[in-house]
């Protein structure tokens, strides 16, 4: 069983940055992996997604150049650095694995298989 795992969460002033990090068990090539983030009254929204066999980042736009999705080495742990973060920024934060390289359909909650319980991000200003 696949299990997916965030950590990295907290509270930050309006400018200030986190990383997050995502551990995918039974960790394999080729898998899409996504953030997304969900705000109390919001729907989820993919923040970004990269594929462990390479290839294209995703972002949306309300986080291009300020946030970077990246895994290590070993391509067991995807990061999620979060730079000059902005209240509108606070939410839930989710990760989620599936199968195959990510594509257009990245921000489509329902192609995933697997998620994480979620890491709180607060941003106070």
């Amino acid at each position: 069983q696949v299990q997916v795992v965030e950590s990295g969460g907290g509270s930050v002033q309006a400018g200030g940055s986190l990383t997050l990090s995502c551990v995918v068990s039974q960790f394999s090539a080729n898998r899409c992996i996504g953030w997304f983030r969900q705000a109390p009254n919001n729907e989820r929204e993919g923040v970004a997604a990269i594929s462990t066999g390479g290839g294209i980042l995703y972002y949306a736009d309300s986080v291009k150049g300020r946030f970077t999705i990246s895994q290590d080495s070993a391509k067991i742990t995807v990061y999620l650095q979060m730079n000059s973060l902005k209240p509108e920024d606070t939410a839930m934060y989710s990760c989620a694995a599936t199968y195959g390289y990510c594509d257009t359909w990245w921000k489509n909650t329902g192609r995933y298989n697997y998620w994480g319980q979620g890491t709180q991000v607060t941003v106070s200003s």
